[in-house]
């Protein structure tokens, strides 16, 4: 009998990163793949970004509309508790064996939380990160501390699982899916990119993406007006912003986003979701990608682009030569921009290496998938490393 894998996404994002490995699920005839799809999927606001799941050929077995129309605090526990309850429906209906969650998002911590209760294992990917400045950060533990096998991207992140208590040999550093996404991928050329997205680029081009840090005293609007100020003062950039997402503070970034656009249609142009293909290539024709997002941490390295990140939503995460740290101020910004287009920065990005690794993280845990042994009964002993070697 074929092992049924529940993979749960929310995202835009998220699925593009686990795209390879539903590619490779659905290749092993030892498994079976069953997709939920919840969240920002199901929302029109966020692009009804289900849709590009099934255009990619998979069926979606459950979707579920979780989210609220509000990025209030409150707003965000009542769309976790929707997400609770209907990740809860769907793993009785489904009855995985294993079900696969990757990151840190609220209602990945609300699935978790359900297939948890269930007695179902999780697989968990992209576990012992840190983002310092999110709540992510704490629902990432979380999910690690109630998963039962994790995919890793890095020996750094590997060691963090296993000081979580997590035994060393349910800890699999496999690298980065993202990367995944780029060796698999037959990029759009520049002028098919032009004709997808009805829009030329120009000599220079930034691509932005700002995401809210919600952890931090000073508010996303507070923060994003700053990023924009500086972006402002670029002279002969075209910029092409996306959309940020359902986070505490998101809807106030993207209208600020939408007047920035209206008032610089000359250089500016946005999109709710591009889709997986198409944001990668446009990222291949960008002098840098600026914000916060951990693409640019993860795969923009890969691709021989700069980064230039801003604040602490990123920190603490292991990253390339090829990312500039900056303060989220208007001046620290803009200094930044200049070392991203410094001739000496450019040269230097012809020999960055990625420490997320060159690819094959999909098959690698597709292969653990289905030959992992799991005990009829999740139970875990803490892992004490002052008495065991990793």
């Amino acid at each position: 009998m074929r092992r049924k894998i529940c993979v749960v996404t929310g995202s835009r994002a998220e699925y593009g990163i686990l795209k390879p490995l539903l590619d490779s699920i659905v290749k092993d005839n030892r498994l079976r793949l069953q997709i939920v799809a919840i969240g920002m999927h199901m929302s029109k606001e966020f692009g009804l970004t289900y849709k590009e799941i099934e255009s990619d050929g998979f069926r979606i077995d459950r979707k579920v509309h979780t989210l609220v129309h509000s990025d209030t605090h409150a707003g965000i526990s009542s769309s976790m508790a929707r997400s609770l309850e209907a990740s809860a429906q769907a793993f009785e209906s489904l009855c995985p064996d294993v079900v696969i969650l990757l990151g840190d998002r609220f209602d990945i911590f609300s699935a978790a939380t359900s297939a948890y209760i269930a007695g179902i294992p999780i697989a968990h990917i992209h576990g012992g990160e840190v983002t310092e400045a999110v709540i992510d950060e704490a629902f990432r533990h979380s999910i690690t501390k109630m998963s039962y096998i994790h995919f890793v991207s890095t020996d750094v992140y590997r060691r963090r699982v296993i000081q979580l208590g997590e035994s060393p040999d349910r800890v699999f550093n496999v690298g980065a899916l993202g990367v995944d996404n780029i060796k698999r991928s037959r990029l759009i050329s520049r002028d098919e990119i032009e004709r997808s997205i009805n829009c030329g680029l120009g000599e220079r081009n930034i691509l932005a993406t700002f995401h809210p840090a919600t952890l931090e005293a000073e508010t996303p609007r507070a923060q994003f007006k700053k990023v924009l100020s500086a972006l402002g003062e670029m002279r002969d950039v075209k910029l092409f912003f996306t959309k940020t997402s359902a986070d505490s503070g998101g809807r106030s970034i993207n209208r600020m986003i939408d007047r920035f656009v209206a008032s610089r249609m000359d250089m500016a142009v946005s999109f709710k979701s591009l889709g997986r293909l198409r944001y990668l290539s446009l990222m291949s024709y960008m002098d840098g990608v600026i914000g916060n997002s951990s693409s640019g941490i993860i795969e923009a390295p890969s691709l021989r682009v700069g980064t230039v990140n801003i604040g602490d939503r990123q920190k603490g995460r292991v990253r390339a030569s090829s990312v500039i740290d900056c303060e989220v101020s208007q001046e620290s910004i803009g200094g930044a921009l200049k070392k991203l287009y410094s001739s000496s920065f450019q040269r230097s990005l012809s020999s960055v290496r990625n420490p997320y690794g060159n690819g094959g993280a999909a098959d690698r845990i597709k292969k653990v998938l289905a030959g992992f042994v799991f005990p009829k009964e999740i139970k875990k002993a803490f892992y004490d490393i002052k008495v065991g070697r990793d």
